[in-house]
């Protein structure tokens, strides 16, 4: 156990409730830094966003794919003094590490595993605005003073993740907990479900092309910034082909936790590839649990969802904080 581990260890159980005003660690997440001359125009050539949007004002949410235009990761993509830094779940940490490094070549850029150099956290609620030292105003937006980044993350709720070393980030984690709850990773999925924001998970590794996670919905892809792996089966699908899968949000009532990546049947699905898959899930406070999942449209459309099989429970369809037919490109 690290020192940031140590100090953001539980003192009581974790709330099970949906607190107010929320803190939450996020060391469940991995970050890979990227520094040198050439970092830009190599993470130009890989990933799905425009690399050179991202700012130390301006965060950046991207993905990875393989040359079929499979998702092999998604990212939260922010900029420290020179350095660019992709965070995405640990547990992915390690293999796309190894394949973007086997693409580097004789480009100066070095990549990292700066999981334990920075820690993460987030406060969020209508608190938390008050409770910062100073906190950006619009969705994506960055501010960096005193070795602190702060990030203003989409939500239905005000949220915002700090970054920095660790010495530095403990005086602020201790001082936020005397008024905030701390919660855990289920709730910081929960948060992301609500937002309408994908992970992948290795249980979804190489499940879903860009746009069927809504990825240009939520400015994760770009049209315009020229060719990166992947990049040919997603621009077809954008402009020659039609959508017959998106992303949802919806709720199950059930005693059980679906897993990522499990099977969602519908009875009016002839695809031999099933109705669909759970990307995220995480329990609801309502109970049962709420999970976004990329269904075919027409079984959406249909409202004949249902969890693993015709006699599971049955997805019941809600709100997304974007229109499903928001202008793509």
């Amino acid at each position: 156990m690290n020192n940031w581990q140590e100090i953001t260890r539980p003192e009581k159980p974790l709330t099970q409730v949906f607190p107010e005003c929320a803190l939450t660690d996020l060391s469940h997440f991995g970050l890979i830094r990227i520094s040198g001359a050439d970092s830009r125009a190599f993470l130009q050539g890989q990933l799905t966003n425009d690399i050179n949007a991202v700012t130390p004002e301006l965060a950046q949410f991207s993905s990875y794919c393989n040359p079929k235009g499979r998702m092999l990761g998604s990212f939260w993509i922010f900029q420290r003094d020179e350095d660019l830094y992709l965070q995405l779940p640990a547990e992915l940490l390690e293999s796309v590490l190894k394949r973007l490094r086997m693409f580097v070549l004789r480009s100066d850029a070095r990549l990292h595993d700066a999981s334990t150099e920075l820690a993460r956290f987030a406060i969020s609620g209508d608190c938390a605005a008050e409770l910062l030292p100073f906190a950006p105003g619009d969705d994506k937006a960055c501010l960096t003073r005193e070795q602190t980044t702060i990030i203003r993350l989409p939500g239905d709720r005000p949220r915002f993740e700090l970054i920095g070393p660790p010495q530095i980030l403990a005086q602020t984690w201790r001082r936020l907990l005397d008024t905030a709850e701390q919660t855990g990773p289920d709730f910081w999925s929960l948060m992301d479900i609500r937002a309408g924001m994908p992970t992948v998970f290795e249980d979804t590794l190489e499940a879903f092309v860009p746009q069927m996670a809504n990825l240009q919905l939520i400015g994760g892809v770009s049209f315009t910034k020229g060719c990166y792996t992947g990049q040919e089966v997603v621009a077809r699908m954008q402009y020659l082909g039609k959508l017959k899968r998106r992303m949802y949000h919806a709720h199950v009532d059930t005693a059980q936790a679906p897993a990522r990546g499990a099977e969602v049947f519908s009875p009016s699905s002839e695809s031999a590839q099933g109705a669909g898959k759970i990307v995220d899930v995480a329990a609801s406070p309502q109970g049962g649990y709420e999970l976004l999942a990329v269904v075919q449209i027409s079984s959406a459309e249909a409202d004949d969802l249902h969890l693993e099989g015709a006699d599971g429970p049955r997805l019941r369809l809600l709100d997304l904080p974007y229109p499903l037919d928001a202008a793509e490109g």
